[in-house]
């Protein structure tokens, strides 16, 4: 059978690509074709597909599950860690025509059943070891499970085939009812769900092109390899896929990230890009020098946030370090150039965005001031749809046309962006506001400190005290004394942790966001060190 013809583009509007620059369909269709030799992908272990074997097991997937029923437009949830299975799990749900539903593989419980009734999802492609999870939960509109990577059809509550299977004796699946269009609803990406039940962030081919897109972040290009170590229900994995996939270039994907395995892995596998959450960074920079740290082909990194390190991080391996502020919803607005100078920056407006700081009113705040960030796009689609099933928090969110991101920044007079924090994980203290953000990054510098979340905790005498969740860097133990003495001229008197917790590693979602609102609602625990009870006494200095 011959290969899928690419679709040609209908629109006329210029600023949005055409079908087969932003379609996974016509994108797949149009790389085999012209760079079918060229790797796509290498997964750990040196397993590779090329351009050409990636389409061709990609449209067995898809005609397996057209076979199920699926058809264009239908959502369809892929509930699996970083294998190859779920690489193709993602791109042929899409080159259906069809809407990929990620679900955090930690989810169990209410959590999950509220992704999956909210999803409208009929057909799930879960891993075995997940599926034991589906009983003694509402299923909702849920009728088939396609079970990958083992076999769990006798624990799973409804009717089961195989992924092995599913491909078998097919070539392609039917052409799409219609053309896939730009605008066409690619992906349901829910929300980490750290403070209460996670949104569905509706997002089209525009978006996902867009957001880490050759406009927004023009330094990666074809060339590049890039290693995508974050989950495929996270936005960092899928539309690091996504993006390499748009500029015909490459990716690695390793089940997981892990700092023994990092710098090996991008040895063999000749990686050129990475992206490092900013505690990422932190447990490569701690783990102990080596010779060989320049000895290795990365040549870019992003790091986000960018943290006092990064310098040394450029220093040390030798990387050029760039760094964004980004969410599931937007499309990277802000982005800084390599290397900052600027501390604790996250860049400035990239071209296409347009970015407001605002007070609660929506009234713009002076420069220098704390602002909720807002954001929109002059491309059309480049941002989320909104919220699937969520009409009231679509409206919170995109009231006066704008896209209310919940964080407050502030700008410098010369357009440089620095993140002050959630809005919700604001502390007041004393009649202070606090970012819990700048109060992390300063106790991460303490070189006895992996990881760190700062949280408020209630005070006898009314509004919020301070607390440190530390975890300690491998060889290390961390003494909170010390650790205040070296807060003291790091910090105003007024954030300077009262309460130090200690944990072997801080609670975390499977996309490595540190659960705050698990660690607040615990409040002090018994094991928690009282700077104040200690005889520790921190106090403003004469004049502040």
């Amino acid at each position: 059978m011959n290969a899928p013809t690419t679709a040609a583009a209908t629109h006329t509007d210029p600023r949005i690509p055409s079908r087969d620059r932003c379609v996974v369909r016509y994108l797949i269709d149009r790389h085999a074709v012209e760079r079918g030799d060229q790797v796509y992908v290498l997964f750990d272990g040196q397993s590779q597909w090329t351009y050409r074997e990636l389409a061709e097991r990609v449209r067995c997937i898809a005609a397996g599950l057209e076979a199920l029923g699926v058809r264009q437009g239908d959502h369809v949830l892929a509930w699996q860690p970083n294998t190859p299975d779920m690489l193709l799990t993602f791109y042929a749900i899409n080159y259906l025509g069809a809407v990929y539903v990620p679900i955090n593989t930690g989810y169990r419980g209410g959590l999950l059943e509220h992704v999956i009734e909210n999803s409208d999802a009929r057909v799930a492609l879960v891993h075995a070891d997940l599926v034991p999870r589906l009983s003694g939960i509402r299923l909702a509109a849920l009728a088939h499970v396609v079970v990958v990577g083992g076999d769990a059809s006798a624990t799973c509550p409804l009717p089961t085939s195989s992924f092995r299977a599913l491909g078998e004796g097919r070539r392609a699946p039917s052409e799409p009812a219609r053309p896939i269009e730009p605008w066409d609803t690619q992906s349901i990406i829910y929300t980490s769900g750290t403070t209460g039940p996670s949104k569905g962030v509706l997002s089209s081919y525009v978006h996902m092109y867009t957001n880490p897109g050759p406009e927004s972040w023009w330094f990666i290009t074809g060339e590049d390899r890039f290693l995508v170590n974050m989950p495929m229900f996270h936005i960092g994995g899928l539309g690091l896929s996504f993006a390499m996939l748009a500029r015909g270039g490459s990716i690695v994907m390793p089940e997981r990230f892990s700092t023994d395995r990092f710098w090996p892995l991008v040895r063999e596998t000749g990686t050129t890009a990475v992206f490092l959450l900013g505690v990422m960074a932190t447990f490569l920079l701690k783990a102990p020098a080596s010779a060989d740290d320049r000895q290795h082909s990365v040549r870019k990194c992003f790091i986000v946030p960018l943290s006092e390190g990064s310098d040394e991080f450029h220093r040390r391996f030798g990387v050029d370090v760039y760094t964004i502020f980004n969410m599931t919803e937007i499309s990277s607005p802000i982005v800084s150039e390599a290397n900052p100078a600027v501390r604790g920056t996250c860049g400035k407006v990239r071209a296409g965005v347009e970015v407001r700081l605002v007070d609660a009113n929506d009234c713009e705040v002076p420069v220098g001031a704390v602002g909720e960030m807002l954001v929109r796009t002059d491309r059309p689609w480049a941002m989320n749809s909104g919220y699937h099933k969520n009409a009231e928090a679509t409206a919170r969110a995109w009231r006066n046309g704008w896209f209310h991101t919940g964080d407050a920044f502030r700008m410098d007079e010369h357009g440089y962006f620095f993140f002050v924090d959630r809005i919700k994980d604001a502390i007041r203290r004393r009649g202070e506001n606090i970012s819990s953000f700048e109060v992390e990054a300063e106790i991460i510098a303490f070189p006895a400190v992996r990881e760190a979340a700062v949280v408020a905790v209630p005070s006898e005498f009314g509004e919020d005290e301070v607390m440190a969740i530390v975890a300690p860097a491998p060889g290390h133990s961390i003494d909170p004394v010390a650790l205040i003495e070296f807060l003291r001229d790091r910090l105003a008197y007024f954030m300077i942790p009262r309460y130090v917790r200690i944990l072997a590693e801080l609670p975390k979602t499977p996309s490595s966001k540190v659960l705050k609102a698990e660690l607040r609602s615990e409040g002090v625990t018994a094991d928690a060190w009282d700077r104040e009870r200690a005889g520790i006494v921190v106090r403003r200095d004469r004049i502040g």
